[in-house]
């Protein structure tokens, strides 16, 4: 073929194209709905909390008990602790792991009634659950918490580092020490005090889950020591892991978008809650049982033997 033959036929793909832009083009639907029942879009509920937040009092309570969820003794016998475990997607992990056959021990900050909720949750069905009030970035309390978990069971299987501090600043210049320091310890420190507690307690089978962040992953310039630590249990999850791979212990990370919890009704202001998770391709933030599956994947030996180090990001579509 001749260059002017080849030059004639390039523009001609790139009429055809221009048409095809021309035409009109399907509205959106709006936010994508293909779970197995519908979830909240935005609007959601202009709401605002104090510190550390309050599930049963959001006026949308977040769904987390994924009745669709079939359990299949995944984690039959298994112990799990759970840092946040009393509510949002802590809250979740609970449920499913209990539908899955876990007891459950689960540490919360200042959240008692949140937490006797998942502990009748987790009742519910049909497995048992201790609650422990206590701040993470204490060691003496991490130490003690694994310690009482294996006095009620007997054994520890699963440590899932799920606690988390987040307040936005927009200018680094308002982001003061002692807000840095209690990001970063409850974070960061609280994750490395839970593992380092539990380790000698895991077996051969065994599996460490970290809750990371999309803002770990591509930053958020509201969340600069949100993102960093969340970029810091990124990297303490593959370090951890490649060093845990002779015990046979897994180490991996979730990576969620945002998600509708109380951990952000209590950091942005009313009206950017009502637009939560409008940024995200699929316009909307998820539920916490749409994300609580893969903490049972990530869990037990039977989906993800062969799966360490890994960071699963589950972001509603970046």
């Amino acid at each position: 073929m001749s260059s002017s033959r080849t030059a004639q036929k390039q523009r001609e793909i790139q009429t055809q194209v221009e048409r095809a832009d021309k035409k009109k083009k399907p509205r959106s639907t709006g936010a994508m709905q293909a779970g197995a029942r519908r979830y909240p879009e935005p609007p959601l509920p202009q709401v605002h909390q104090d510190k550390p937040g309050a599930e049963h009092e959001l006026p949308l309570a977040p769904m987390y008990d994924a009745p669709f969820y079939k359990g299949s003794d995944k984690l039959k016998d298994k112990v799990a602790l759970i840092t946040g475990g009393d509510s949002g997607i802590g809250r979740s992990v609970a449920v499913l792991f209990a539908r899955e056959g876990a007891d459950v021990a689960i540490v919360h900050l200042d959240e008692a009634k949140d937490a006797e909720e998942t502990k009748a949750a987790v009742a519910k069905e049909g497995r048992r659950c201790v609650v422990m009030k206590g701040d993470v970035k204490d060691p003496k309390f991490c130490r003690a918490a694994v310690e009482k978990t294996i006095k009620e069971f007997g054994h520890l299987d699963i440590l899932v580092n799920n606690a988390a501090f987040q307040v936005h600043t927009q200018d680094i210049e308002d982001l003061s020490d002692e807000h840095f320091d209690e990001t970063l310890k409850t974070n960061l420190y609280g994750y490395f005090y839970m593992a380092k507690a539990a380790v000698p307690h895991l077996k051969n089978g065994s599996a460490i889950i970290n809750t990371g962040s999309v803002t770990g992953l591509e930053g958020s310039k509201e969340l600069l020591d949100y993102s960093m630590t969340k970029g810091g249990i990124h990297a303490f999850t593959r370090a951890l892991a490649s060093q845990l791979v002779p015990k046979g212990i897994r180490v991996n990370a979730v990576a969620p978008g945002p998600v509708w919890t109380p951990l952000n009704p209590s950091d942005k202001q009313a009206e950017d809650v009502e637009k939560f998770g409008l940024q995200t391709p699929m316009k909307r933030a998820a539920q916490p049982e749409e994300i609580a599956p893969a903490y049972v994947f990530l869990a037990s030996p039977q989906t993800s033997s062969y799966i360490t180090g890994e960071i699963l990001p589950i972001v509603g579509g970046y």
